[in-house]
């Protein structure tokens, strides 16, 4: 694999981070189209998403701020501990626990057999349609103000179930927020805070696995550019995730996942990939 390879993979990650269609999912799927053949790998994969996350960071940097502010003050009793600022902190620590556990206890299958490109079809498929079936029946009517401990930790487990590429983090924690009754973009923003600490944890631990460790795909060099590449482009897309949820429903992303999915089980079958 070579620059090129990694810029356009750095693009691919920018442009499905936040939707909710699986970035590793398509990082997986793109990599067996380039000349290499290669799949990038979930240390590629982890490490460009510390690019794509900078871009959360960057968009969402007041409200981050305010949030990290209450939260310290909250701890000295300086503002009073329910301040929905400070519990949305407590949200994001709580939510992030179930990925942090799962993500090392089944580190090793992460990596390997997880990224079989069958797994993959199916995950595409089937959170497909969870998505479809949660936006159709949710309620749609809690906003932000009405999270809670319990519905943090559940989403916390949908994230952690994109830890299987194929399944979408912000595609399986916005899956959970719908069915819990969340507004489409109440949903989402929690979503992409809840992933802050789990995608810089998992990137920068990538970084510090493979400092001493040649990358058997990619340089250091190669995969910095990647996660340049991925963060311009993220920000773009944020903006245009945002505006477009609070307008209309997530059916056209739902049709895409299926019919990629689709489209990769006849690919596999008829042996034009290999998983």
């Amino acid at each position: 694999m070579n620059l090129l390879e990694a810029l356009l993979l750095g693009i691919v990650q920018g442009l499905t981070e936040f939707l909710p269609i699986s970035s590793s999912a398509h990082l997986r799927i793109v990599g067996s189209f380039l000349p290499s053949g290669e799949d990038p790998g979930a240390a590629f994969t982890a490490i460009t998403q510390i690019g794509t996350e900078a871009a959360v960071v960057v968009f969402f940097w007041r409200d981050i701020v305010r949030i990290i502010s209450h939260w310290f003050r909250s701890l000295t009793g300086k503002i009073p501990r329910n301040d929905p600022d400070a519990r949305m902190g407590w949200m994001i620590i709580i939510g992030s626990v179930p990925i942090v556990v799962l993500g090392l206890l089944f580190q090793d299958q992460i990596e390997s057999v997880l990224r079989s490109l069958w797994i993959v079809a199916v995950m595409l498929i089937v959170f497909g349609i969870l998505l479809g079936i949660a936006d159709h029946i949710g309620a749609k009517r809690r906003n932000l103000d009405d999270l809670t401990y319990p519905h943090g930790i559940a989403y916390g487990f949908a994230q952690a179930l994109a830890l299987i590429p194929g399944v979408s983090r912000s595609g399986g924690t916005i899956t959970m927020g719908l069915f819990l009754g969340y507004e489409r973009a109440a949903a989402a923003r929690y979503a992409f805070l809840l992933a802050i600490p789990a995608v810089f944890g998992s990137g920068f631990f990538q970084v510090y696995k493979s400092w001493d460790e040649p990358n058997q795909h990619f340089s250091f060099g190669e995969t910095l550019a990647a996660t340049g590449i991925a963060f311009v482009v993220a920000l773009g897309v944020i903006a245009f995730f945002m505006n477009w949820i609070s307008k209309r429903s997530f059916l056209p992303f739902v049709i895409y996942r299926v019919l990629l999915g689709t489209a990769l089980l006849v690919l596999l079958s008829t042996g034009v990939l290999t998983a």
